[in-house]
């Protein structure tokens, strides 16, 4: 199976609301790293890390499929 025919694949439940909450964090944590006004840097460290957490569990969530028959 190619990286193409899985990403387009059905996702299961669970690994969709997975994706789904992976977007939230990942729109929160760009709200805050691109707030106009000065954030304290605790807070946009941690957006930094909420922001590779949620690409790197919004593209293992995508890539989840489920069990097919041959």
């Amino acid at each position: 199976m190619t990286i193409k025919e899985r990403m387009v694949s059905p996702t299961p439940k669970f690994f969709r609301k997975v994706r789904n909450a992976a977007l939230v964090m990942g729109a929160i944590s760009s709200v805050i790293l691109t707030a106009p006004v000065v954030l304290p840097a605790s807070l946009v460290t941690i957006a930094g890390y909420l922001a590779v957490a949620s690409g790197i569990a919004g593209a293992l969530s995508q890539a989840t499929i489920t069990d097919r028959e041959e």
